[in-house]
């Protein structure tokens, strides 16, 4: 097992508090679809991708996590349900993620980024999100509403949507949509 600390919420999945097909609809998933989950934990929303894909071996879904634990439950549920379009795998998404340039169709950061942001390490993410997208990609990323909570992290660490948008936009991103995907959360897309 590794040595270095995990993330900062490793463990913490925010899936059951949003509305997964509200979201996957936003994202039209085709089978050939390649969707990198950036700070995918223990997998729920690369699972929920790989069954909404469905069978077939054109697409792939990248789960890249700093947590250690969180990849090999994944590895291990994955194979369980036949999942092998998914690929887990260790990484510091801050520094380097592990997949080609203009390789990735989706990168879909749920509520991750305001803990990368916490930590200092966004920037990296960011930049490396943006190398591994294609030119026609798409960057989509679940947040919590900037309320009081439980659930989810306290109020300051949150990002509302402007603060977001800021944050993105810096690195190339172009707003396009923004929906909610439950009581507690939203889903900002863009455009390389």
């Amino acid at each position: 097992m590794s040595t270095e600390p995990g993330p900062t919420a490793a463990g913490k999945s925010s899936f059951d508090l949003v509305d997964a097909d509200r979201l996957f609809a936003e994202l039209s998933l085709g089978p050939e679809t390649t969707l990198l989950d950036v700070g995918s934990g223990v997998g729920n929303y690369a699972l929920a991708a790989a069954e909404r894909m469905g069978p077939g071996e054109g697409g792939r879904i990248y789960a890249v996590d700093l947590w250690e634990e969180g990849i090999v439950s994944l590895q291990a549920e994955a194979a369980r349900r036949g999942f092998t379009r998914i690929v887990p795998m260790v990484a510091n998404v801050g520094s380097v993620i592990p997949v080609g340039d203009e390789s990735v169709d989706i990168c879909l950061i749920a509520t991750v980024l305001h803990d990368l942001v916490m930590d200092g390490t966004h920037e990296g993410a960011l930049e490396e999100m943006r190398r591994v997208l294609k030119s026609d990609g798409l960057l989509a990323v679940v947040e919590f509403e900037k309320v009081d909570g439980p659930p989810g992290p306290p109020k300051h660490i949150r990002l509302n949507p402007q603060e977001l948008e800021a944050i993105v936009t810096r690195f190339g991103f172009q707003p396009t949509k923004m929906v909610d995907v439950g009581p507690y959360h939203y889903l900002s897309l863009f455009t390389k």
